[in-house]
């Protein structure tokens, strides 16, 4: 787990948790590369007065982040959550309907602890059939709609493509992906921090 803080702690007005998996865990490169952690660099040169608290692991699941999220709460307190968890959930062919419970219930605990909460979309390569992606992927706008969430674009979307953006895998964003993921997660969190 990676813990940024920026500034004096008794001016921190915002705690951001980020909880999700390799997407958010800087997948095969240094934490300091990740977009967390370039996040809470820009928001540094900014001025912003952010603790960032990436707790995202590579390979989790939403149930994985349901044994996670109680503790990471109860230590970090956060002021926002985003989470970004399903892909791993989708990529074993897990059902939908298990994958949006297991969110619902991410979000409640959140919610109950006092916390915003941002829900990340999360899109699935396209040879998992289009049944199943078709289910899959209304999971998130469900949610984000049933409890009145923001819906961050997935991003790694506009990555795909696009020379040295995507490892040889195809799911996973480079170092060089990085820096325009966080400018990505900043413009679309920036209206849900403390100004």
């Amino acid at each position: 787990m990676l813990l940024i803080v920026l500034g004096p702690s008794a001016v921190l007005a915002d705690t951001l948790l980020i909880l999700g998996d390799s997407l958010s865990a800087g997948y095969r490169m240094r934490s300091e590369q990740a977009w967390p952690h370039l996040l809470a660099e820009q928001w540094q040169r900014e001025g912003r007065r952010v603790t960032v608290i990436n707790a995202s692991v590579s390979g989790d699941t939403t149930q994985g982040g349901l044994q996670r999220l109680p503790p990471l709460l109860q230590r970090h307190r956060p002021s926002l959550v985003l989470l970004e968890l399903g892909g791993n959930d989708g990529l074993r062919g897990l059902p939908p309907r298990l994958i949006e419970r297991n969110l619902d219930r991410l979000i409640a605990l959140a919610r109950k602890a006092g916390a915003r909460v941002v829900l990340t979309d999360i899109q699935l390569p396209p040879n998992y059939g289009r049944r199943y992606l078709r289910q899959f992927e209304r999971v998130f706008s469900r949610l984000a709609q049933d409890h009145e969430l923001p819906l961050l674009p997935f991003f790694v979307a506009p990555l795909i493509g696009r020379n040295g953006m995507m490892m040889d895998d195809g799911i996973h964003p480079t170092a060089a992906a990085q820096p325009l993921i966080a400018q990505q997660v900043s413009e679309f969190l920036a209206p849900y921090l403390t100004p």
